[in-house]
């Protein structure tokens, strides 16, 4: 079709017009230093639009229409002889007293050259990666046939070039369009004898031993690569990472994407600056609140529970005490009720706007919490949701935060009702699942200025 040959023709158009357009005018600097008059500068347009023009029209110089050097070099000299000629032709119809006929030659010799050697550069590196093209087959048509299938197509790789697929079990449900599918498990040989394959993929189910033993055997036969797919999406879902166990692959289940060494170090080195900035700016406040608070009612300036965090691990959180009688540190379950009548004068302010719980970085210079990760919970909480909430116990695969998802949704607070617990719990997981040094200053931003991050602090 026209359109199609124009589209597989355009690359190799512009390898050949792309050094030209860049090397004329710095072939043009080194004469003149660009210093033309406004005629110069036509004649020049016209002289390169009219090369472009006559380039596109005769398709001579096209990259992928010759292989031989003798091709290559022939190809140039007319070219260029064409170029030469109508330098000529323009400066005699457009006469520019500051150009001569001597220097436009000179200027073209050169640029042919440096032309010459870009072009052939570029040409050979695609001469590599188009010897570098492997032609593959899939055999399977089920569904790993076709995750393969779209993927390969999301990817883009021009080097992959997948000719289709091999039917290998009449009962497996085929989800590939018949007319990819080139040949049966049975009639195998027939196919690879005349057609050149450079690697298989194996995506059969894996009870399917005996054909992907017969595919392997083949394969092995006409010595070609061959790649099995371990697909465990169904079992595991997204979040899963093959690894090496010594020289056992194993499968790390519910990877998240903190676990990397890199995103782990920078959430770390953030938590612990930001934490640090955050105590030498808060530290006036601290010592007004500190002081108000002794001055109000008698008792310690602290409060520190303890919290269950990463790893299940227990440890102390530093708060700001704002009741006049606190529940036990350690093994406290009364819950802050509104318009309970334990909390202060000041602590209802203190509560309102969460001053109460920036001695938290302490605990997130400290390591044991983070700027943000699900809020961390009392002992007797955390056993009760674990038993009623699904996969609640997968928050603890991160450290807890100071604030977090559920709270800049509105879902602080109580947890007296199934669905106060539930989203909770599922706003952290989605939080740990989907987590990004982006997300967390989102959260952050939230946490100062959105009113929902408020609502239910009492």
């Amino acid at each position: 079709m026209p359109g199609q040959k124009i589209k597989q023709d355009i690359p190799y158009l512009a390898i050949d017009l792309l050094p030209l357009i860049f090397i004329l005018p710095l072939a043009h600097y080194f004469f003149r230093d660009f210093k033309y008059s406004r005629g110069e500068w036509i004649t020049l347009s016209v002289v390169a639009f009219l090369w472009c023009l006559i380039e596109y029209q005769s398709k001579n110089r096209f990259s992928g229409s010759y292989q031989k050097f003798q091709e290559r070099i022939s190809s140039h000299f007319k070219m260029y002889l064409t170029l030469v000629i109508l330098e000529c032709i323009v400066l005699c119809l457009f006469p520019v007293p500051s150009i001569s006929y001597k220097q436009a030659i000179a200027i073209t010799l050169g640029v042919f050259g440096l032309d010459l050697m870009i072009n052939f550069l570029i040409i050979e590196i695609i001469s590599v990666n188009a010897a570098n093209q492997k032609y593959v087959i899939v055999a399977g048509t089920g569904n790993k046939a076709k995750i393969i299938e779209d993927q390969v197509s999301a990817s883009h790789n021009n080097g992959y070039h997948l000719k289709g697929f091999i039917s290998c079990d009449q009962l497996e449900e085929c989800v590939i369009e018949r007319k990819k599918v080139l040949t049966d498990l049975d009639n195998i040989n027939q196919f690879l004898q005349v057609n050149d394959i450079d690697e298989i993929v194996i995506a059969l189910p894996d009870d399917q031993k005996k054909n992907i033993l017969q595919v392997l055997t083949v394969a092995d036969y006409y010595g070609i690569r061959v790649r099995y797919v371990l697909d465990y999406h169904e079992l595991f879902g997204n979040h899963y990472k093959i690894t090496r166990l010594g020289q056992i692959d194993t499968v790390n289940i519910r990877e998240l994407p903190v676990d990397g060494k890199v995103a782990g170090f920078f959430k770390n080195c953030f938590d612990k600056i930001f934490a640090a900035i955050a105590l030498i700016c808060l530290l006036p406040l601290f010592l007004v609140v500190a002081l108000l608070i002794k001055l109000e009612s008698p008792g310690p300036v602290f409060y520190c529970p303890i919290r269950i965090g990463k790893g299940g691990k227990p440890f102390k959180v530093y708060k700001f005490r704002s009741m006049r009688e606190n529940d036990d540190c350690a093994g406290g379950t009364r819950s802050t009720q509104c318009n309970d009548p334990r909390i202060t004068r000041l602590g209802k302010v203190l509560r309102k706007y969460s001053i109460d719980e920036l001695p938290q970085f302490i605990n997130v210079f400290r390591g044991s919490m983070s700027v943000v990760g699900p809020r961390p919970h009392r002992r007797f909480l955390n056993r009760q949701l674990q038993e009623n909430v699904y996969h609640y116990m997968l928050r603890q695969y991160v450290k807890p935060g100071l604030t977090g998802w559920a709270q800049v949704n509105g879902w602080r607070g109580p947890t007296d009702t199934e669905e106060q617990k539930r989203q909770r719990t599922l706003h952290d997981l989605w939080y740990i699942e989907n987590w990004s040094f982006k997300l967390d200053m989102k959260i952050i931003f939230l946490t100062i200025f959105s009113p929902k991050a408020h609502k239910a602090a009492f």
